[in-house]
């Protein structure tokens, strides 16, 4: 079965815009052709609006939707261990399986077609994923501090066997990682373990790394190098593998990023609401480095709209580098889109023939998109996730004009209430 996105502008990888229709190959996934006068044995109307590559969200915690607004103006570490944790505890499989349905619910409506996900009872994501239609790159989150040694290898073993078993589910849109959580909350002899292993089971390591000053410290302190080149030492940063945040980062660092091939993925709002510093972004670009961009978790952020994930990277990144000219508007773009999709190595971020059909229209008939001087700029510092009209996902239409076709919304929001009211009651 063919679609046809017609009747709107569209976003090209080279990030210049023309007036063309988007033929879209439903059964395979992918896009036919970007042309003219195109029909389809669907179509689906673009009129007014700006066709353009599913947003990919780099980073997240996508089941902490029900944790929103539960804990808020804290530094990263006394909110994790005095609110979060705590209440992560206390989270049934359940739980996730409805924070997840929340957060993707949220994705589809605000354009974000593909997401990376570290975290726990990832089967329930998995099948969310599975059912909701989206693209994600998924793992178990590890933790070995503070455990026993034979909790902490469970975990550890958790996250190579959770790799292997569901890379490629949800007919090949879900990929997975081995997720260490960061270079200060996992042991060096656990990398040097398990890190072999996910190479071996042939999938990439993901890891926070670099967030706050206070995940620096220590390893410069015990191992007297900085924690990239630390996680060098122990197996990590391979061409696939990512980092997340990459907020204290040196030029030294950087440049064992571009050595190496691995990705960064920025988050700055959540960044900016712990105060946990201003990434380097455009330091790194023009060092080579790959980045990408993220919302992290819900609790931390408060949402997990792309578009305002990308207003908040340009106007931290001018700040960062004292320039108004720093991450500009097609830099932002193309970190949410192809950067986002390259660090995160899944398929999307580009709207071309051969590539995988999962883009977004964006109405631009609206007060704040008006005039439309330049899509780009607008895209970056004026478009919001409610612009988003219609959200498409390796060749299936998740949403139509704002009604989502793969969730019940009003179920899925009603159950999100009562699971979160119940979390803080057990809490």
């Amino acid at each position: 079965m063919e679609l046809a996105v017609t009747g709107g502008r569209v976003l090209l990888p080279d990030l210049t815009v023309t007036e063309a229709d988007v033929l879209v190959d439903a059964d395979d996934g992918v896009v036919r052709e970007v042309g003219h006068d195109l029909t389809g044995d669907e179509e689906l109307d673009a009129s007014g609006g700006l066709v353009m590559p599913g947003l990919v969200n780099a980073h997240t915690h996508v089941a902490m939707t029900l944790l929103r607004g539960y804990a808020d103006d804290k530094p990263l570490e006394a909110w994790l261990q005095e609110d979060i944790w705590p209440a992560e505890g206390e989270l049934t499989p359940e739980d996730v399986r409805v924070g997840a349905e929340l957060g993707m619910l949220e994705m589809i409506k605000s354009g974000t077609t593909a997401f990376a996900d570290m975290y726990f009872h990832v089967p329930e994501i998995v099948d969310a994923v599975a059912d909701a239609g989206l693209r994600a790159r998924l793992g178990h989150g590890v933790v070995t501090v503070a455990k026993g040694t034979e909790t902490a290898h469970d975990d550890a073993e958790e996250s190579i066997e959770v790799a292997r078993e569901f890379d490629g589910a949800a007919d090949g849109r879900v990929r997975t990682a081995f997720m260490p959580h960061s270079l200060t909350t996992v042991g060096s002899d656990f990398l040097d373990e398990y890190v072999p292993q996910a190479r071996e089971a042939g999938v990439p390591v993901h890891i926070h790394a670099n967030e706050t000053a206070d995940e620096v410290d220590p390893i410069v302190a015990e191992h007297g190098m900085r924690p990239l080149a630390y996680a060098r030492e122990h197996g990590l940063l391979e061409p696939e593998d990512f980092v997340a945040h990459g907020v204290h980062t040196t030029p030294e660092e950087h440049a064992i990023l571009a050595e190496t091939g691995a990705g960064v993925v920025h988050c700055p709002a959540s960044n900016m609401k712990l105060a946990s510093g201003m990434a380097p972004v455009q330091a790194m670009r023009d060092a080579g480095v790959s980045v990408g961009l993220g919302t992290d978790g819900a609790a931390s952020n408060n949402d997990l709209s792309l578009f305002d994930e990308m207003r908040d990277a340009a106007m931290l990144g001018k700040l960062a580098a004292d320039d108004a000219s720093a991450v500009p508007a097609e830099t932002v773009v193309e970190m949410a889109t192809q950067g986002g999709a390259d660090v995160a190595g899944l398929p999307g971020g580009r709207i071309e023939a051969g590539a995988a059909a999962d883009l977004v229209v964006v109405d631009l008939d609206a007060p704040h998109l008006t005039p439309g001087h330049d899509l780009v700029s607008h895209l970056t510092y004026a478009a919001t996730g409610s612009d988003v009209r219609h959200t498409i996902c390796d060749g299936a239409v998740l949403m139509r004009d704002r009604e989502v076709l793969t969730m019940d919304e009003d179920a899925v929001l009603e159950r999100a209430e009562t699971a979160a009211a119940e979390l803080v009651e057990r809490v």
